[in-house]
């Protein structure tokens, strides 16, 4: 984050420290994490409550990962922040996530109300787990679709992956796995890179397939293929909110407006989304604005 934004973060978090010793209403802060796409989901949250209850919200975008995030909602520091089921159970649980999606949103649910009195609103509809992606003019391009398929091309031939992911990916613990379980033919060994670095390494042919997140701006574009999770080795990344309680039982509004937002996101919304920011270099209110609009 820029020193800009920075400064930005902690001048908003003064103020709502600020209002919080106050009477009246409780303060609403909603927080996001340090990505393009939970800034976006940040903002349509802060506009759609800001217009619901018809009082402004604060919000403390840039908090890092998932656990910066988690302790800024267990501190108070904020009360709301988007937060995907499998990040929840791996990172902030640290447990291996269940196979399956409804079983990974259940864990992630029941234990928030638990151990952080916080409700999990969702699934929103996006999911942003991994998925490959090879270039759309790859020569195996027309014949795999998922990543079993990219496993069976012939790795006796010179005809194997070389595969690249984030860092993000390489620390995680139930990515490498999942990964590995595919048993992908390999030409050259799988290598980390900076996340704005993947596709242009996929581009530049550094890499010939790639791990990234569905909902990527990138894959807005159509000179990239998507190859699905079809054995569903990474864990489910379901877009939902954590809501402190004590915010929604000091405003009841609160609930039922967040609410209106589930389902309204779907992954391939999530990518225009993204791409707007990241690529067309749109404003994030201005996005967020037109997307609220959209629902209408």
């Amino acid at each position: 984050m820029t020193l800009r934004g920075a400064l930005g973060s902690f001048l908003a978090l003064l103020t709502f420290l600020a209002a919080s010793c106050g009477r009246g209403a409780p303060s609403i802060a909603i927080g996001s994490e340090n990505t393009t796409e939970q800034a976006i989901v940040g903002e349509i949250v802060a506009q759609h409550l800001e217009k619901s209850l018809g009082r402004p919200v604060t919000r403390i975008p840039g908090l890092g990962g998932a656990l910066l995030a988690y302790q800024s909602l267990q501190s108070g520091v904020i009360n709301i922040y988007p937060e995907y089921t499998g990040s929840i159970v791996a990172e902030v649980l640290k447990e291996q996530p269940a196979p399956s999606a409804d079983q990974v949103l259940a864990r992630a649910r029941g234990e928030m109300v638990r151990i952080a009195q916080a409700d999990l609103i969702g699934p929103l509809g996006a999911d942003s787990s991994y998925v490959g992606v090879i270039r759309a003019d790859d020569p195996h391009a027309a014949k795999v679709s998922t990543l079993s398929e990219a496993a069976d091309i012939d790795e006796n031939s010179d005809e194997g992956w070389e595969v690249g992911y984030s860092f993000q990916f390489q620390q995680q613990s139930d990515t490498m796995p999942a990964l590995t379980g595919y048993h992908l033919p390999m030409t050259a060994p799988m290598h980390a890179m900076d996340a704005n670095a993947l596709f242009k390494s996929l581009e530049q042919g550094a890499s010939t397939m790639i791990i990234a997140r569905a909902t990527n701006g990138q894959l807005h574009a159509r000179n990239w293929k998507v190859l699905e999770d079809d054995r569903k080795l990474f864990s489910s990344e379901q877009l939902c909110l954590l809501a402190r309680r004590d915010l929604l039982a000091a405003e009841p509004r609160i609930g039922p407006a967040l609410a209106a937002l589930v389902g309204k996101f779907t992954t391939e919304k999530m990518r225009e989304l993204n791409a707007q920011v990241d690529i067309e270099h749109r404003m994030i209110p201005d996005v967020a604005r037109e997307f609220l609009a959209s629902m209408k």
